[in-house]
């Protein structure tokens, strides 16, 4: 399977964006998990948020809890990150994964959060 983000971009604090992740190649139906990471200037990869597709339980990070959302559109063959009340550490680059971190990696989306 193929992954494409899309949705990143420049916002200001306290603003919203949301990423989109598109499978090809396969279907994210074909694994159990999906899931969000990130990885700030200077920083290590992150995991932030993962989704399990059998049951549509999702975790997410304290550090993003109650702001990022992490859903999915089987039709679409889609994985979302909705997030909202942006903050400047948000800045990262945003990869999709397929079993929350075991890969296939897409080539991660900019987001940029200005003070």
């Amino acid at each position: 399977v193929q992954l494409v983000e899309s949705g990143g971009g420049l916002v200001q604090a306290g603003g919203s964006l949301r990423l989109s992740c598109a499978a090809s190649g396969g279907t994210f139906d074909d694994y159990h998990a999906v899931g969000w990471w990130r990885q700030a200037p200077g920083k290590e990869r992150e995991g932030i948020a993962c989704l399990s597709l059998g049951d549509g339980n999702s975790i997410v990070v304290d550090s993003v809890k109650g702001r990022f959302t992490i859903s999915s559109d089987s039709a679409k063959n889609t994985l979302y990150l909705q997030m909202s009340r942006l903050k400047p550490e948000d800045t990262a680059v945003y990869y999709c994964v397929v079993g929350c971190g075991s890969g296939p990696w897409g080539q991660g989306t900019q987001v940029t959060v200005s003070s």
